[in-house]
């Protein structure tokens, strides 16, 4: 069975998407550890990141990379963290997260009841973000 991930690459249910390209997608987290928080999915479905070909995961730290300097232009924090726990979907994940402090990456305080309008924004200040980046695909 298709992962939710794959279900949301192919359009069977809605996404955020920020960031859409021939290997990846990036898109909000619907569980938000703070505002901005995102994760880099491979179209692929792999399920353990130690999996992936190495030149697809160096593909998706490139985006992760991309989508942190954007999340840094538009989300007030004091760094973005990168973390790939693989738990929640088995499906590869990168979540590109800001930061304040490490309490921010403690998936027991996951926003679980985001307000719809909160995400679209967050996910229209994005995109703003990433049009702006050079070679930066449309999504």
């Amino acid at each position: 069975m298709a992962s939710i991930f794959t279900r949301i690459i192919h359009g069977e249910i809605p996404g955020r998407i920020v960031w859409s390209d021939e290997l990846c997608i990036a898109m909000l987290d619907i569980r938000p550890l703070h505002p901005g928080h995102c994760l880099v999915i491979p179209r692929a479905e792999i399920d353990h990141w130690i999996d992936l070909d190495p030149a697809l995961a160096a593909h998706l730290m490139r985006v992760a990379h991309i989508i942190g300097t954007a999340q840094k232009s538009v989300v007030p924090c004091q760094r973005i963290g990168l973390l790939v726990a693989g738990f929640e979907v088995p499906h590869t994940h990168l979540h590109v997260i800001p930061l304040q402090g490490m309490e921010n990456l403690d998936f027991r305080n996951a926003d679980t009841s985001p307000h719809a309008d909160r995400l679209d924004e967050m996910a229209d200040r994005l995109r703003a973000a990433l049009a702006d980046v050079d070679g930066v695909p449309g999504t």
